[in-house]
């Protein structure tokens, strides 16, 4: 069973950045696909951007595209997400996501980290 766990959350201003880290807890890690999700308050959970098992291929969200940037350090079983030039509406909970290539939906998901963007 693959246990995700994300930290790196918190309250900034608007323009500033935070990196969040996902840790796995399986040396198996290489084998996943990883993403990151968001849901907002009284809003439903979003797609925010994704990497393929070893780096080659990300996709992102168009609302965050040019300012966020997902990456992976398979040797630290890390995924993490960049997130520069913030804005308000990018507050909510983030979601670490795990899934084999293979499958269509994400089957692991880690407990959250909460970010605020406010002045």
């Amino acid at each position: 069973q693959l246990q995700l766990v994300e930290s790196g959350g918190g309250l900034v201003q608007p323009g500033g950045s935070l990196r969040l880290s996902c840790v796995a807890s399986e040396r198996t890690f290489s084998g996943y696909v990883m993403g990151w999700f968001r849901q907002a308050p009284e809003k439903e959970r979003e797609f925010v951007a994704a990497i393929s098992q070893i780096g080659g291929s990300t996709n992102y969200a168009d609302s965050v595209k040019g300012r966020f940037t997902i990456a992976r350090d398979n040797a630290k079983n890390t995924v993490y997400l960049q997130m520069n030039i913030l804005k308000p509406e990018d507050t909510a909970v983030y979601y670490c996501a795990a899934k084999p290539l293979e499958l269509s939906d994400y089957n692991y998901w880690g407990q959250g980290t909460q970010v605020t963007v406010s002045s």
